[in-house]
């Protein structure tokens, strides 16, 4: 009798084992708490994770971006940090002149930009803040995104802005 017991026993425990690797096998279902629970859970202890950090000094207030995981906006960190003027360009976007041309390796061929977006212009080689959204541009090549503040590019004319890195440990 113990016998059979115990394979009745380990015989639902298979079962269970197959339902819930059936069931959770669906990785789009992330508000499963059951299923998140059966996943085994990864340290994130010994990983390193590098997220490229910037903050831009417009007249005095200070706005958080994040740059994109790609060459480009590496390339841009790279020159950092930097005093640009931006001017106004079709009432969308504040540009300005980089001290050279960026990498363009594995870039799209061109983006939509959309509000907060950090672009670069491959074409003329500026960078690009948009305050407005815009159409699909041949050449455009993302960069990153403000984080917070981007109302400080909002404003009418000429703004002198400083843009540096925020090392892990600020």
């Amino acid at each position: 009798m113990n016998r059979k017991y115990r394979w009745i026993k380990s015989g639902w425990l298979a079962v269970g084992l197959i339902f819930s690797f059936t069931v959770c096998a669906d990785t789009n279902r992330p508000y499963d708490t059951y299923c998140n629970l059966a996943r085994p859970i990864t340290s994130l202890a010994n990983q390193t994770i590098k997220m490229l950090k910037i903050r831009i000094t417009v007249n005095g207030e200070m706005v958080i971006a994040t740059l994109a995981d790609n060459p480009t906006a590496k390339d841009f960190y790279s020159l950092l940090p930097l005093t640009l003027s931006l001017n106004d360009y079709a009432a969308t976007e504040k540009i300005a002149y980089l001290t050279r041309k960026l990498s363009k390796a594995g870039a799209p061929a061109g983006s939509e930009p959309a509000i907060g977006d950090i672009a670069y212009y491959a074409p003329w080689g500026n960078l690009a803040i948009f305050y407005k959204n815009f159409a699909y541009s041949e050449g455009l090549i993302k960069l990153g995104k403000i984080d917070s503040g981007l109302e400080s590019f909002k404003k009418d004319g000429l703004l002198k802005v400083t843009i540096e890195p925020i090392s892990n440990t600020q």
